[in-house]
């Protein structure tokens, strides 16, 4: 979805009809069920989702990133701590497309001070 900004507004208003492939769609699927009703997530639905090709590793990774997301969102809530304004977020984005989570090395070239 890199790249695409009309994909990932396709995704956010409809995941059912977005011009993504099956397998993504059953896992936003599941990442939606995960976050409405965590509560009636069971066995086949994870099995439903290794049916449309994803592995074990994967689905651990999706429910991760999902209950990380949601204890993130909730301190936010309850700190007060205010999010990044739209331009931000879309800088950063660039620079993770870019270069991942890892911070960029140091501009001088030597080792990092100690």
């Amino acid at each position: 979805m890199l790249g695409s900004k009309e994909r990932v507004q396709a995704v956010l208003d409809e995941v059912r009809t977005a011009p993504i492939p099956e397998a993504e769609k059953a896992l936003f699927a599941f990442v939606d069920q995960l976050n409405d009703a965590p509560g009636d997530v069971r066995r086949e639905d994870v099995e439903r989702l290794k049916a449309a090709g994803w592995t074990d590793e994967a689905v651990y990774d999706a429910v991760s990133v999902c209950a990380l997301f949601n204890f993130y969102n909730r301190w936010i809530d309850g700190t007060g701590v205010q999010g990044l304004s739209p331009a931000m977020y879309e800088r950063s984005g660039k620079r993770m497309a870019a270069g991942g989570y890892l911070p960029a090395p140091p501009s001088s070239g030597g080792e990092p001070e100690r």
